[in-house]
């Protein structure tokens, strides 16, 4: 298989849920400004939509969103437990907290990526995003992870998005754009994802420094 990826970037999800489970991936850097592999290929070519990740099976066949993805690689080692069982009640809690992320916190992101243009519509979408983590935080206040005391597939992509602000709990609101210092819960179980191997082990390989 062969996972498509850009360093930091919510690729970073199924990175670490391919290290979690010592599964055999290929990993291959894109260069989303001109949309072409490291080898050169025009990325358009593997994924029309042009964004990552992508996993290419070794029949050829393509997954092209991360959500979808991560289950598929979890569901290659079930036994590791790091997504319940398909048609379980626990599996639709997965995905309805996979939808939340996806939907919540990774498109929240989206008018702060380009503040510019977004204007004041930033004075929206900060604190509605804001919302979304302090929910996350008391979510957390009795778990030691999204779904319980077990790490998942769900831990992997809050993780991969909340990269992109952690370096805002270290500075005042006034210069960044998120306000999450209050948020002890959710501060502590990214301490406790990171020190995860295949975590620190999937950082490094995306040549990552990550506070």
């Amino acid at each position: 298989m062969k996972l498509y990826y850009k360093p930091g970037a919510c690729s970073l999800s199924p990175h670490i849920v391919a290290n979690e489970l010592g599964i055999n991936v290929e990993f291959v850097k894109v260069d989303l400004k001109d949309h072409v592999t490291e080898q050169g290929k025009n990325f358009y070519k593997v994924n029309p939509h042009g964004y990552i990740p992508a996993l290419e099976l070794d029949n050829g066949e393509m997954l092209l969103e991360g959500v979808v993805i991560i289950q598929y690689l979890a569901d290659q080692k079930p036994e590791m437990g790091l997504a319940p069982a398909n048609g379980t009640f626990e599996r639709y809690k997965l995905q309805e907290m996979l939808a939340f992320l996806s939907t919540e916190i990774h498109k929240g992101f989206i008018p702060l990526f380009y503040a510019a243009p977004a204007g004041d519509y930033i004075e929206i979408a900060r604190p509605k995003l804001e919302k979304r983590y302090a929910w996350i935080n008391e979510h957390l206040a009795d778990k030691q992870y999204l779904m319980g005391d077990k790490f998942s597939v769900a831990d992997t992509y809050l993780f991969a998005v909340t990269g992109w602000a952690k370096a805002s709990w270290l500075k005042s609101y006034e210069d960044t754009p998120l306000h999450l210092d209050s948020l002890h819960h959710l501060q502590a179980w990214y301490e406790r994802v990171k020190s995860r191997e295949a975590v620190q082990q999937s950082i490094l390989e995306e040549g990552l420094e990550l506070n």
